[in-house]
């Protein structure tokens, strides 16, 4: 059923595996990005080069209308991935809140207006599992992050935020449209550059040596492929609006992820910690070190995702965890990001 896809933010982690399979499957696909100039070329590269009769880009930004009718003219699906991601903790939340809810509103509208008739948002697992205490808890996509509960960082409420606003405009302005969301976890697996995103810095830190002990804190885990098939599934199957997919699969944590690289990559993980760091170290560390600070909150959380409404309704399927980890490392090392 290809058709014609609207991919924002191309450049992405997730985006660029998506588009890489929608062109396999036939379709054509129109990304955007802040800058032709500067990613068309390497974005090309890694794509295999495909034709521009099947491959479009056009700019267009989160909070600018400029260049969005001209992305979506012709489409018939969007594929809403854009969203900010920060390196680092933001100065306000609203740095992330703001465009990461104007940037989907005005993506919906566009597409509304284009004649789309399938719209997936990108959301998180982080728009699910938080707002809880210290705990384990098994979470299903009938659940919403509490964004008034200290766990609820800036990132975290703007992909609570952004998906709630978009299922609200849909109900009132949306029409014919179909929304459907997908929920990821925290998404691993190869990269294809140098450039890497900023959900691998895990595994980064903890080949690199900069990450001496683990602290006892983790996420369900999503292999970037994986994650990008069930986008695709979304996009395809018929009958799927107001759906909400969670997408992520076995709950590990940060000694565990370093336990997994050891086992997998052998000398080259020889830096992976195989030490829980004591709470009382990463509540003094916090008051130094505003990354430290940033995660205080995630410490001594199990936060597990059921992920069988994906399986029995569209039969998405997930690679093991392992795999997903060990090619992880294997690609930072050899795109130069980590060395050994």
């Amino acid at each position: 059923m290809a058709g014609t896809v609207l991919v924002t933010g191309a450049t992405g982690y997730i985006a660029g595996e998506l588009i890489r399979q929608l062109l396999t499957k036939g379709w054509t696909v129109h990304g955007t990005v802040r800058s032709v100039a500067r990613s068309e070329a390497a974005l090309r590269a890694r794509l295999g080069d495909p034709s521009e009769t099947t491959f479009r880009l056009f700019e267009a930004e989160l909070m600018s209308d400029k260049g969005w009718a001209e992305a979506t003219a012709g489409c018939t699906h969007v594929a809403h991935v854009a969203s900010p991601i920060p390196a680092q903790a933001p100065k306000h939340e609203d740095d992330l809140i703001v465009p990461a809810r104007e940037g989907t509103l005005r993506a919906l509208r566009y597409a509304r207006d284009a004649g789309v008739t399938r719209f997936v948002q990108t959301s998180s697992t982080a728009a699910v599992v938080y707002g809880v205490d210290r705990g384990s808890y098994t979470f299903d996509e009938s659940r919403w992050t509490d964004i008034d509960h200290p766990d609820a960082y800036p990132y975290v409420k703007s992909k609570t935020i952004a998906e709630r606003a978009a299922r609200e405009w849909v109900a009132a302005e949306g029409g014919a449209m179909e929304f459907v969301s997908v929920n990821p976890g925290m998404v691993l697996g190869p990269v294809d550059s140098g450039d890497f995103s900023a959900s691998v810095e895990l595994v980064q830190q903890l080949l690199s040596g900069a990450m001496p002990m683990a602290p006892n804190l983790g996420f369900p885990i999503v292999d970037v492929r994986d994650i990008a098939a069930l986008h695709v599934l979304a996009l395809e199957t018929p009958g799927l609006a107001g759906e909400r997919f969670l997408g992520a699969g076995k709950f590990l944590n940060a000694l565990e992820v370093a336990g997994v690289l050891r086992a997998r990559l052998g000398e080259k993980a020889r830096k992976a910690p195989t030490r829980l760091m004591p709470d009382w170290l990463v509540n003094v560390l916090a008051l130094f070190n505003p990354e430290v600070r940033g995660i205080k909150t995630e410490i001594g959380k199990v936060r597990h995702v059921d992920a069988s409404h994906a399986k029995d309704r569209l039969g998405w399927t997930m690679r093991p965890v392992e795999d997903t980890i060990a090619d992880c490392g294997e690609s930072l090392i050899a795109h130069g990001v980590v060395k050994v």
